[in-house]
């Protein structure tokens, strides 16, 4: 899911900006006329309280919460987006002019952005403070959307360059956000801190031989999903051929998250009223049910994380039938540094294995703190090498392609994950998505689709289902593979198979469509070799030396090479 962050929701920001608001005539008064003509305030004005700016933008309705503390002229307080809240610190508020530095979380780095406004009346007109790009991205405000997709909105000004967006200004006014289950900030700096382990490397647990295969809710629904939704989609995965194509993972990203009562336990909102029934309702499909934590106290979404609460939760997820935890890194930044997170992810990792019950452990830390290194030794069974994938060409092609100098970390029960599956979410040509899966299946990645699987079109469905390239995935031998060539545009990847065959793929990464030619000398074979096209589901006959293929641009040809 691959679960994270505000911009996790808001990627597509990156290429538009926030239009601005222009606030409404607010009613004057006969005690005020004055203040409210002149749009000024004393020098002692005190702007503590909740203030909500409400906003639109190319993903809809936008609502900001500032909760701000005035002391002696300073300010602190938060600044509440639709997924988390961020310390406010260093403000100052003088006549009709304040400002303020907001403390964002971007995939596990605290970016301090400046806030600057001005009172005018009884509003606060301010520039909000936005996280930048994820990794992956590509340069916003120099790309065109994809064919199909929808143009900029009306009025909407392009990014100014790679480093993000510039959003307009909003009209903040007093009044109380719109209630949510997402639980309430943290103030960092009074947090009690929880102890960590020593390291003691936490034993295999015996799972993920192959690289896990599923679905999650987040890419297609973010917070926006509930029981019946996950129901439906197991449902959908049981009966359309995805279980018995190996997908069988249902996991349930952020969002599901309620209250902890007065001794620390956990309870689901309400859109999620009974998970044992639900987790016994998806097993009853064949299928297995995941859940979603953090080792901070909140989530990437703002939801209760699992911060000082790491066995009750573990027990909890046990006692449910869980099967598989994405363990999301998010407001654990604002806490520990890199270098604590080997002993957090270690306490959960012991804490899943001191229930008896066998649990996927996937860690999301965004490829920070050389995970590859450590982490199979905290009982980990896959863990991020990357920040978010969006769901355009170029963001799934940064990610997917750099993987090439991972391979060595993967292996049964220990894999790379680049981020879960876009297919099917739009915003990718056809020839995209077979891009997007057969790298996947190359790098020996999780294959986590991320779609509405509901309504899935045909040709979605045959990319997904696609055994030949799944199987290449999946292969027992559990080698990662790499690049092994490249000329111009066409670049070529290769991956041992259990059967002494080699994997071979030769993607296209230009815009034109382009021949592709791989020579077996280049992984040290010679003579004729029998060959299969793993998308044309055809034998290509006895090739002797090299193999040629015409790529559509953005494309792949996959090919199984035969000892």
């Amino acid at each position: 899911m691959k679960k994270i962050t505000l911009w996790r929701s808001l990627a597509v920001l990156m290429v538009f900006a926030l239009p601005g608001i222009v606030p409404a005539t607010r009613a004057q008064t006969a005690s005020t006329p004055a203040r409210a003509e002149q749009s000024s305030a004393p020098a002692s004005a005190d702007i503590s309280g909740t203030w909500i700016a409400k906003t639109t933008s190319p993903i809809g309705d936008l609502e900001i919460v500032y909760r701000l503390k005035v002391v002696d002229g300073k300010i602190t307080g938060s600044q509440g987006l639709p997924f988390g809240d961020s310390p406010i610190i260093d403000g100052q508020v003088t006549g009709e002019k304040f400002h303020f530095t907001v403390a964002l979380e971007r995939f596990g780095t605290i970016q301090n952005r400046e806030v600057t406004g001005k009172i005018v009346g009884d509003t606060l007109v301010l520039t909000p403070a936005l996280p930048g790009p994820p990794p992956g991205a590509g340069a916003p405000g120099g790309t065109a959307p994809p064919a199909g997709m929808p143009a900029p909105p009306p009025g909407a000004i392009p990014a100014p360059g790679p480093g993000g967006f510039q959003p307009g200004p909003v009209v903040a006014r007093r009044g109380t956000p719109t209630p949510s289950f997402r639980a309430a900030p943290v103030d960092y700096a009074t947090l009690p801190k929880v102890p960590l382990p020593q390291f003691k490397e936490t034993p295999y647990n015996g799972l993920a031989k192959t690289p896990p295969m599923g679905w999650n809710s987040w890419n297609k629904f973010r917070t926006h999903f509930d029981d019946k939704t996950v129901r439906e989609i197991a449902d959908t995965v049981a009966s359309s051929g995805m279980r018995d194509a190996g997908y069988i993972y249902i996991n349930i990203d952020d969002g599901w998250q309620g209250s902890r009562d007065a001794a620390g336990a956990l309870s689901p909102n309400p859109n999620f009223p009974d998970m044992k029934a639900l987790a016994d309702y998806v097993h009853s499909k064949g299928l297995k049910l995941g859940i979603y934590s953090s080792p901070g106290p909140r989530t990437c979404a703002g939801f209760e994380g699992s911060y000082g609460h790491e066995e009750q939760d573990a027990r909890m997820y046990a006692a449910w039938g869980m099967d598989y935890l994405k363990y999301d890194w998010c407001s654990a930044s604002r806490v520990w540094k890199d270098e604590d997170m080997q002993a957090a992810y270690q306490k959960m990792g012991e804490a899943l294995q001191m229930t008896g019950r066998p649990i996927v452990y996937a860690l999301c830390q965004y490829g920070r703190a050389n995970v590859g290194t450590w982490g199979q030794q905290v009982g980990a069974n896959l863990w991020r090498t990357t920040g978010d994938i969006r769901d355009r060409y170029d963001s799934m092609a940064k990610i997917g392609f750099a993987q090439t100098d991972l391979a060595k970390f993967a292996g049964p029960g220990h894999w790379n994950d680049p981020d879960m599956l876009e297919i099917g979410n739009g915003g990718m040509s056809m020839d995209e998505y077979r891009t997007h899966l057969s790298l996947w299946a190359m790098i020996a990645a999780p294959l986590i689709a991320g779609n509405d699987l509901r309504n899935m079109a045909p040709e979605i469905s045959e990319i997904l289902l696609n055994k030949e390239v799944i199987a290449v995935d999946q292969d027992a031998l559990g080698k990662g593979g790499a690049q092994i060539a490249a000329d111009g545009d066409v670049v070529v990847w290769a991956k041992p198979l259990s059967s002494g065959a080699l994997a071979v793929a030769l993607f296209n990464r230009g815009t034109q469509e382009s021949k592709g030619t791989v020579a077996w000398k280049d992984f040290g074979w010679s003579g004729k070799h029998a060959v299969r096209d793993l998308w044309a589901h055809a034998n290509r006959g006895e090739v002797a030396e090299a193999f040629s293929a015409t790529i559509p641009a953005h494309g792949v040809v996959m090919i199984r090479v035969a000892k």
